[in-house]
């Protein structure tokens, strides 16, 4: 029996003011996009709601997407319900992606994750 919301798009997140392979100065803001799902601060359990965690350098196995999203400099939370961020970033490359976690910082399942794209801080 098909479901009433089959219909909805999938939920998306992305990365809004950045393009893969841009080219930046630190500071570097960041601002997270998320269509068809709700943000909520951590802790705050809601159906169709999350919040964001930014990986910097990072990526998460599949196993790793059962458990909490660490946190440390390349699992950033934001449990606030932020939806944006500046960081202070040293001259290089990064590959950045963003992972909606629930309540409890476990990633959403099905995963709603943003394409990773990389940024070189000149």
């Amino acid at each position: 029996m098909a479901m009433a919301d089959d219909h909805k798009e999938k939920p998306k997140a992305y990365i809004v003011n950045l393009e893969d392979g841009a080219v930046v100065e630190s500071p570097v803001k960041v601002v997270f996009g998320l269509k068809n799902y709700g943000v909520a601060p951590a802790g705050v359990d809601k159906e169709g709601t999350g919040h964001h965690h930014l990986l910097i350098n990072a990526s998460l196995s599949d196993e790793d997407m059962t458990y909490p999203i660490p946190a440390d400099d390349q699992h950033r939370h934001f449990g606030g319900g932020q939806t944006q961020t500046t960081l202070d970033l040293e001259p290089g490359d990064y590959r950045l992606q963003l992972v909606l976690g629930d309540a409890n910082h476990v990633p959403i399942d099905p995963p709603i994750v943003s394409k990773p794209i990389t940024i070189t801080v000149k």
